[in-house]
């Protein structure tokens, strides 16, 4: 992992908080921009956990559709729902004894947050459509790249979550402000990229090792990650190199893609859902049917966003 592999270096401050904090149980909230490798330093504090020899389960809380997500964490009993054919384990049953990375968790819908609020103070759930009560045993660590206090000063995150969740806060900064970690990195990810690849580095090439240092990584470290295996790929020779036209490339490329605002395209989806149906929420010709999630659930997202359903009733 990437804290063993540069143990006999100076370590980054948040290297270092990140082994300071391994041996012990505590919850970790890792925050930093997309791509500064906030999963690799998740990884690392579990290889180096007394949790190493269980599970590191991982999961992306944006990529779920929020209908599903209670489902996906929790699991569900057989006839919970539409489809769930079968008793179904959870992704906290998978990491018992082990660690539950949730990457990108400012995107929970709010009833996710409270039950999973409810599972980092008692230490237990249930299945969704069941009424067992499971213990779990296991270990915490989330991840986010956003602004988790305006969040919650706009009703979009809990607070009592958020304070559930910062036992053990480590800030990631992004690559272009800390470029005397490039080489440190460089020589970590040729090292494991020549490895799987069966071929054996002598060493990096200068100017190479100097256009890096030079780069703003707009992509962070997934972005190094990318050019220094392309490389590996490309070149044959024991020599690391790199072709600096691909750093331009990269740089008009993310300049040309205007950022996402996920907020406002899900807005966008629930205003036009309640327009088509006058206002109407629940049931079959309601709009939490036309987006495919509970009525409760879109309820929770019109008071996050702030969105006056009552207004549509007279569109």
């Amino acid at each position: 992992d990437l804290v063993t592999g540069v143990q006999t270096c100076a370590l980054p401050i948040f290297l270092a908080r990140a082994a300071k904090v391994a041996p012990t149980d505590s919850t970790v909230l890792i925050m930093g921009e997309t791509g500064t490798g906030k999963e690799l330093i998740a990884r690392a504090i579990h290889k180096r956990s007394k949790r190493s020899e269980r599970p590191f389960v991982g999961v992306s809380c944006a990529a779920i559709p929020s209908s599903l997500i209670m489902s996906e964490l929790f699991g569900h009993e057989k006839g919970a729902f539409t489809g769930a054919i079968q008793r179904r384990p959870g992704r906290f049953e998978l990491a018992e004894g082990g660690t539950l990375f949730l990457d990108e968790v400012a995107d929970l819908p709010l009833e996710t947050q409270i039950a999973l609020l409810r599972v980092l103070q008692e230490r237990e759930f249930e299945r969704v459509g069941g009424t067992e009560v499971l213990r779990c045993d296991v270990r915490v660590i989330a991840a986010t790249n956003r602004e988790l206090q305006s969040m919650i000063a706009s009703g979009a995150f809990r607070s009592d979550l958020y304070y559930r969740l910062n036992v053990f806060p480590i800030h990631v900064p992004p690559l272009r402000e800390r470029r005397e970690d490039i080489p440190l990195l460089v020589n970590y990810f040729v090292n494991r990229y020549a490895t799987r690849a069966g071929r054996e580095i002598t060493h990096v090439q200068k100017k190479a090792l100097e256009a890096l240092q030079e780069y703003s990584w707009p992509g962070n470290v997934r972005e190094l990650q990318n050019v220094i295996e392309r490389s590996l790929i490309i070149s044959d020779a024991a020599e690391f190199s790199i072709d600096k036209s691909w750093l331009a490339n990269e740089s008009q490329l993310i300049a040309s893609s205007p950022p996402v605002d996920r907020t406002s395209t899900e807005r966008r989806r629930i205003e036009s859902a309640l327009t088509q149906t006058k206002g109407k929420v629940s049931g079959d010709s309601g709009a939490a049917a036309k987006l495919g999630i509970p009525a409760s659930t879109l309820e929770s997202k019109i008071r996050a966003l702030k969105i006056n359903k009552f207004q549509f009733k007279e569109a």
